[in-house]
């Protein structure tokens, strides 16, 4: 006999086994008013009640039943991978030590003694359910958490990522000349710094996450040219070693401009330390004859170092009002001719190796003419 009993308001199933119709009643009757009520009153239709949508939050579980007794039907309930983590609690007449030690070793999570009291029925099963669903409660609370954080996560990335190329287009509304210099250099830097990247001596400095952030950083290079006068910086010809001075200014410039707004918010964050290197030693040389603060070999930091190749290459094939560009094989002449003098020779040899990289990354983004 199978008998499906109140499906009112409460999400919680309980699945009642037991061969004493009696039993059953009183139990339905303590516990209808709270849970949906599944019963059946031998072990072979309580497995199959088990198994059944919808499948019960906890099973009372009869001992001592004629054919399939309740050791086995839990022997059977935790053998199924749909029924096994579902808490059963034995319905015994006899509390001897050895019966209660072989249920729980079977799986069980509890005993209730027959005459059932209804206080002990409810809140046995109200605590064992709350047992049951704390893990439940605290995956759901760790999902949403980490939902949050990664929704937090992207939005700082996109704002930063914003305010990157906001800063750098304020740069090319002044020195235009070259529209997509910017794009090129950060692919440049990006296809060397990948090369490097099992480099003994860049792999500690070019991680996953820093290359990311120095192919982001890259667009700000030349953040301080704001700060240079249209008279310097929008000159069709070459400058005075005056205006070359002043000119050479916008590493400075630039670095410490994002230096004053780290100092402003109070913290520092880990893209505007690249973007800060760049920026400031960019024109640095190798053999330290760069400019601004003449910083010689690991002096120079990477990302910087992997700006000047990039920065250099770029400048060589672009056309300017005081010269012809370059074209690849001249360029290459002339950055060969750098290496350990303008260039970490490391970086040099591996933009010998990719140099059919830069090649084509000039022509995706070349200028229109």
């Amino acid at each position: 006999m199978t008998v499906l009993k109140s499906m009112n308001k409460k999400i919680n199933t309980v699945l009642v086994i037991d061969d004493s119709p009696e039993v059953l009643r009183i139990i339905n009757t303590l516990l209808e008013a709270n849970y949906h009520l599944k019963v059946a009153n031998d072990g072979e239709e309580g497995l199959f009640l088990a198994a059944a949508e919808p499948v019960p939050d906890i099973i009372l579980l009869d001992v001592m039943m004629p054919g399939v007794d309740g050791y086995e039907v839990c022997r059977r309930l935790k053998a199924n991978p749909l029924t096994r983590d579902i808490p059963v609690i034995f319905l015994a007449n006899v509390r001897a030590a050895c019966d209660e030690r072989s249920g729980l070793e079977l799986g069980a999570v509890d005993y209730i003694s027959k005459p059932v009291c209804e206080a002990l029925l409810r809140a046995r099963v109200k605590t064992h359910l709350t047992i049951k669903q704390a893990p439940c409660d605290l995956k759901n609370k760790n999902n949403f958490l980490v939902g949050e954080v990664t929704k937090r996560t992207n939005e700082l990335k996109f704002i930063q990522d914003i305010t990157i190329m906001a800063m750098a287009s304020i740069v090319e509304t002044r020195d235009n000349e070259t529209a997509n210099h910017l794009h090129r250099t950060k692919h440049y830097i990006l296809v060397l710094a990948e090369y490097l990247q099992r480099h003994p001596r860049f792999s500690r400095h070019l991680t996953h996450k820093n290359i990311e952030l120095i192919y982001k950083s890259a667009a700000l290079h030349d953040i301080g040219k704001v700060g240079i006068p249209d008279s310097i910086l929008l000159k069709a010809g070459r400058l005075t070693a005056e205006e070359m001075t002043v000119m050479k200014s916008h590493t400075t410039l630039g670095h410490d401009a994002l230096e004053h707004a780290e100092q402003q918010v109070g913290r520092s964050a880990p893209f505007l330390t690249f973007a800060k290197e760049i920026t400031g030693s960019h024109h640095e040389k190798w053999d330290g004859s760069g400019y601004p603060k003449g910083l010689r070999g690991d002096q120079i930091p990477v990302a910087a170092r992997l700006m000047a190749l990039a920065d250099v290459y770029d400048a060589l094939i672009s056309a300017r009002p005081y010269k012809r560009p370059f074209t690849h094989e001249e360029a290459c002449r002339i950055i060969t001719e750098g290496r350990g003098l303008h260039f970490d020779p490391d970086i040099t040899d591996a933009f010998l190796a990719l140099h059919m990289e830069f090649k084509k990354i000039a022509e995706q983004f070349k200028d229109l003419s």
